[in-house]
């Protein structure tokens, strides 16, 4: 599923868009451990039908947000990109999708780009850091700074895993040598509207963005510290991407009980559409309103 489709939500004067690089269904089981597609059943009249299909498949969006502060032109994750190889998810090698078109109906010309800031280096929110030209890897955004965060960037060296060598040398060291590197620490602030919130356990450098005005906070996009809004409801269910998942659950734990019953819009970057949603308690559950 790929769909033409670009939601927008504004945030005071902050507009956003959201650019679908792709839209999938997948198990429970590819996402997380020991749930089948029977654990959804608790959940089915508020999950169906925007989150969860009729056989009760996850549809997990993989998009871009498009934002747009009073002073800068940001990126928020980057999807999969096209023409990528061997980063362990066979079915996004070699695509070849519409995204820098859907990228243009938005109203952002790749030169109009700012920034790109990517919540972790997973190549599902790096993929469109770089484009193939000439058999090479080039930045896509010839004019953005790419916010690389320190300590993810470090841990995805650390780990040294054979698997994130395709990720790296594809989407992340390409940017390096182009030196359009900007690199910053897990409480950046890029300006009285924009900055990033630590939110780690899915990886160790993992960061939200908060949308707003200084720290008054209006939305909070998640990264895949919440990948389905399943888990405001289930904060516990281990991701299997986590690289910690004990500080995961907390982190998790701690962001539905501080965002719950606020007027703050939770702009899921893995939520199928209608994307943007408030977490309120109803009896003592977790639920979302939209």
């Amino acid at each position: 599923m790929n769909p033409d489709h670009i939601q927008r939500f504004a945030i005071g004067d902050i507009q956003v868009a959201k650019v679908i690089d792709t839209l999938e269904s997948f198990s429970p089981k590819a996402v997380y451990l020991g749930k089948d597609r029977d654990a959804f059943d608790p959940h089915l009249d508020w999950l169906q039908p925007h989150f969860v299909d009729a056989d009760k498949g996850m549809l997990l969006s993989i998009h871009t947000f498009v934002v747009k502060t009073r002073h800068h032109t940001v990126l928020i994750d980057t999807c999969v990109g096209n023409h990528k190889r061997d980063a362990g998810f066979p079915q996004w090698n070699d695509r070849n999708g519409n995204y820098l078109a859907q990228l243009e109906s938005a109203g952002c010309a790749l030169e109009d780009v700012d920034y790109v800031f990517c919540t972790h280096m997973h190549i599902d929110h790096t993929g469109w850091n770089t484009r193939l030209r000439d058999g090479r890897w080039v930045p896509t955004f010839p004019n953005a700074k790419y916010l690389f965060n320190r300590r993810e960037w470090e841990s995805w060296n650390e780990a040294g895993a054979a698997d994130n060598r395709p990720v790296l040398e594809q989407n992340i060291v390409p940017i390096i040598e182009a030196g359009q590197v900007e690199w910053v620490d897990n409480e950046w602030q890029m300006d009285d509207q924009l900055w990033l919130v630590p939110t780690p356990g899915h990886t160790p450098g993992h960061c939200s963005v908060a949308l707003g005005s200084g720290h008054a906070e209006k939305a909070f996009i998640t990264g895949d510290m919440v990948i389905h809004p399943v888990q405001i409801a289930e904060p516990h269910w281990h991701q299997r991407g986590d690289s910690d998942k004990q500080l995961a659950v907390a982190t998790r734990s701690r962001f539905v009980e501080d965002y719950c019953d606020r007027d703050v819009l939770i702009l899921g970057t893995h939520f199928n559409t209608p994307t943007g949603v408030y977490i309120v308690d109803q009896g003592g559950r977790r639920r979302i309103r939209f």
